[in-house]
Parts: C-alpha cells; sequence; structure tokens
C-alpha cells in the first residue's frame, strides 16, 4: 500500500493527500515526518523535504506535484486532468503560477525568519505579477480550470489562503484582494468531503 509521509499543516503534504481522497486511493499516512537533513532522512528524501511518497519494494517519490502527476497517470480512472494535452498543460500552467513567489515570504513571516529589505521588494514586485497572471489564467467556471474539478483546485485549496496569509503579514494586505472569486471557490470546494476532511485534519493539527 501506499504510504504519504508527511505533516498534516504543510500545504504540499495537504494537496497530495486530496489527490488520494478525491481518487479513492488506499493509502496509509504517516504524518509524523518533519523535513531534515539528516542522513536517514536524507535516504528517503533526496532534499530532506516533506512529502515524499512510499512505494512498494523500497521506491520512493518526493515532490508534491511529481508525486500528484504519478498518482494521475497511475490512477487515472477518476481523471484530475484534462484528456486534451492543451488543456492538460493550462492546468499545469495554472498550478505554476500559484504560490512560487510568495513561497520566498515564509520563513519570514511563519518562522520569524530575517529577509532583506530587497527580498522583500522584490517579492511583492513578483506578487503582483503572479497576481496578474493567475487572473489572466484561472476560469472560475466553476471550478478553477473550467468545469471539471482538476489538479489545480487541489492546489488552490492548499496554497491560496497561504498566499493571502503570508501577503497580509509581511505587506498589510491581501495579494489576492482583487480577485473576488477567489473566497466563493475555496468555500465550494470545502464542500466536497476529501476537501473539507483534509481542512478539518489541518486545523486540529495547527491546534495540537
Amino acid at each position: 500500500m501506499l504510504k504519504l509521509c508527511g505533516f498534516r499543516i504543510s500545504n504540499y503534504h495537504n494537496k497530495v493527500r486530496i489527490v488520494l481522497l478525491e481518487k479513492g486511493i488506499a493509502f496509509e499516512e504517516d504524518d509524523t515526518c518533519r523535513p531534515s537533513q539528516a542522513e536517514a532522512y536524507l535516504a528517503r528524501s533526496p532534499m530532506g523535504k516533506a512529502p515524499f511518497l512510499e512505494l512498494d519494494g523500497g521506491r520512493r517519490l518526493s515532490e508534491s506535484q511529481v508525486i500528484c502527476e504519478y498518482l494521475e497517470e497511475t490512477y487515472p480512472q477518476k481523471p484530475l486532468l484534462p484528456a486534451d494535452p492543451l488543456e492538460r498543460a493550462k492546468v499545469r500552467e495554472l498550478v505554476a503560477h500559484m504560490e512560487l513567489v510568495v513561497r520566498r515570504l515564509y520563513g519570514s513571516v511563519f518562522f520569524k525568519r530575517d529577509i532583506s529589505e530587497g527580498t522583500k521588494n522584490s517579492v511583492e514586485k513578483d506578487l503582483a505579477k503572479g497576481v496578474r497572471a493567475f487572473e489572466a489564467l484561472a476560469k472560475f467556471d466553476p471550478d478553477l480550470a473550467g468545469k471539471d474539478l482538476t489538479l489545480a483546485d487541489c492546489a488552490a485549496f492548499v496554497h491560496l489562503p497561504l498566499v493571502s496569509l503570508a501577503s497580509k503579514l509581511a505587506y498589510g494586505r491581501d495579494a489576492l484582494e482583487e480577485l473576488p472569486q477567489v473566497k466563493p471557490c475555496l468555500r465550494m470546494r470545502d464542500e466536497r468531503p476529501a476537501f473539507h476532511r483534509v481542512n478539518e485534519d489541518r486545523k486540529a493539527a495547527t491546534r495540537q
């Protein structure tokens, strides 16, 4: 059986978990794994990151998006990517624009690490570009990439709240405030059992 290893506060872990639950894939979970540079951990995750997925025969996969793509290809019965190659690429494009920029703020706003004013200003400029690109790509019709649930919705559900929170903490404003479609879209996703379960488990892990 597949085993997802990570921790439930992580948006990357939760993205993979949503995909597993949405697809109805049987899996075990070890939610005690934290990023580490210890030799034993690096043998399981080459960059020392979480999550990673343990397969049969001692094989493993790391990087959340890589894991999601693997699950999509291995368990195609309930697809989370469109059949058309261009539409599949457009979903991947949308996922790529969600939170790569704001991730550079996480150490500062969530863990009180030092960040230079130059970096902070650079992120703010790049964040504006990222939001503009996201607005151009997202359809909200009613799902993020169109009329069907996709990997983009799984990613948005865990990433976009952090984009809002990190930008509020860093700059005093929500970088997504000019996209009124975002919050209703996230609320709609929370009505699906898999999304709601993961979100409730995240809240419980955060409290703990």
